[in-house]
């Protein structure tokens, strides 16, 4: 018999035919699974392990209700607040995520967002599809030369290093903030910045790499907006709950800042209209993993995790041992 498995929410097609052939998976198509259905479909189906997503959110009240059938759940993300971790080690459930894979694209769509606030992509695609027909002098709707700004990065992980790498490729001044330096051969040239208050007057442009937590929720509020330099770039790629929002309202409406570029919101997706509102926001609706080749490789390497589990051996990505 085929390992019996769940599905929580829709996945790529690579990703539902290999399902298809190495387990028994009746799923939804064409909507995600609320808690409640996730339970009540893998009680029903005495299924071996669940597959979901950061919307379906897997605290302690959801784990006290597995069927005891269960002996995996893999998150199709990196990120993993969702999951009560502790709980599921209390449980002895393996919980897993999906590192790495999505490095590349997540570093692309931060780019994007960086050219798309400098270079004010939101105003100038609503001037064409309102039609133009007039033209601009030459110091009209004037954007910012993305290439040779200094970027700061909060958090120079992997995506962080991804996003410096491109940046090298625009000429661009890399400084960061880590708790620690790293090695030469991974900074590559950047500066380190101990103090992520020491840093904030040298960037043109920051970006947000950091990993949500107690030390970095709202770490960009009134305060360090107000470091920034006047007529500074600000892009999140990364979690909403690292910036005070009414704090980057403010920042944006005064000036301060030129520009953001946001993918992540503090409730998402019932994010706060007033950005949707400002002319100088170039917003995306959380869609840094979103391209066929890194979704599809999210649901192999969840699919990867389960297989592990069910033949008896480790997890790959384990969030705890």
């Amino acid at each position: 018999m085929k390992p019996r498995l769940i599905v929580s929410r829709q996945i790529p097609q690579a990703v539902a035919e290999r399902i298809r052939a190495e387990f028994d998976c009746p799923w939804p198509e064409g909507r995600d699974m609320t808690a409640d259905e996730a339970i009540a479909a893998l009680a029903e189906t005495r299924a071996d392990a669940l597959m979901l997503t950061s919307h379906l959110k897997f605290g302690a009240d959801v784990m006290a209700r597995l069927p005891a059938s269960v002996k995996i759940a893999a998150t199709c993300s990196v990120g993993y607040e969702h999951i009560d971790v502790a709980a599921a080690q209390a449980r002895g459930l393996p919980v897993t995520n999906t590192p790495d894979v999505l490095t590349d694209c997540t570093a692309d769509l931060t780019f994007l967002l960086i050219l798309g606030a400098c270079r004010r992509a939101h105003e100038y695609e609503a001037i064409m599809r309102a039609g133009w027909r007039r033209g601009f002098g030459l110091g009209e709707m004037l954007g910012l030369r993305a290439s040779g700004k200094r970027l700061g990065i909060l958090g120079l992980g992997r995506i962080g290093q991804a996003v410096a790498q491109r940046a090298r490729g625009f000429g661009m001044q890399v400084l960061y903030c880590n708790p620690r330096p790293l090695p030469a051969e991974q900074e590559q040239g950047a500066t380190y910045f101990a103090r992520f208050e020491d840093m904030l007057p040298h960037c043109d442009i920051l970006s947000l790499h950091a990993r949500s937590g107690p030390d970095t929720l709202n770490i960009m509020n009134a305060k360090t907006f107000g470091l920034l330099p006047k007529g500074a770039v600000f892009v999140n790629a990364a979690r909403g709950n690292l910036v005070d929002e009414q704090a980057l309202l403010d920042a944006l409406q005064s000036g301060h800042l030129f520009a953001a570029g946001l993918d992540v919101f503090h409730d998402e997706p019932n994010f706060d209209l007033r950005f949707a509102a400002l002319p100088n926001t170039f917003l995306f609706p959380h869609m840094g993993s979103a391209t066929v080749e890194t979704r599809t490789a999210m649901g192999m390497r969840a699919l990867d995790n389960i297989a592990a589990v069910l033949a008896g051996k480790p997890a790959i990505d384990p969030l705890w041992r």
